[in-house]
């Protein structure tokens, strides 16, 4: 499995940071390559994911919140029978530095499947550390300029 991580500060208190992240829905409009992620009609921990592949293709996915520590953890993965074509999880955690400043840590962990398929989603994932590093600029933004 790989990995990609960022760490950086936000004006913002940990609890605003964790509401913004704690639907997972709006994580579309950090991550560029998210086209929608979806809450799952009668289950809060589940959702749909759908990511822009090469080509026009999209790489479509289910996962659940494995672990939700308001406001100082937030963590998700795949759910394995939804058959992800990647399997993923993700978790965020939130550490208030004291007079509105908190602490973020972003971690993506993934694994690809072989052959072609693989290729197009490595596509996808090209440079996983870069696009989480840009997602977190763009959230420290938004969450400022709220």
């Amino acid at each position: 499995m790989d990995k990609a991580t960022h760490h950086l500060e936000v004006r913002a208190p940990a609890q605003a940071c964790y509401d913004w992240w704690r639907p997972l829905t709006r994580l579309p409009e950090i991550f560029s390559d998210v086209e929608s992620v979806e809450a799952i009609t009668g289950d809060e921990a589940r959702t749909r994911w759908k990511v822009a592949g090469p080509v026009g293709a999209t790489v479509e996915w289910e996962a659940r919140i494995t672990e939700d520590s308001p406001p100082h953890r937030l963590a998700w993965a795949t759910v394995a029978e939804s058959d992800p074509d990647v399997t993923n999880s993700g978790v965020v955690l939130f550490e208030d530095k004291g007079d509105g400043v908190t602490e973020l840590t972003v971690s993506l962990d993934y694994s690809l499947p072989g052959g072609k398929l693989g290729e197009a989603v490595a596509s996808l994932l090209a440079d996983p550390q870069r696009k989480v590093e840009r997602a977190c600029a763009e959230f420290k933004r938004i969450i400022e300029t709220r």
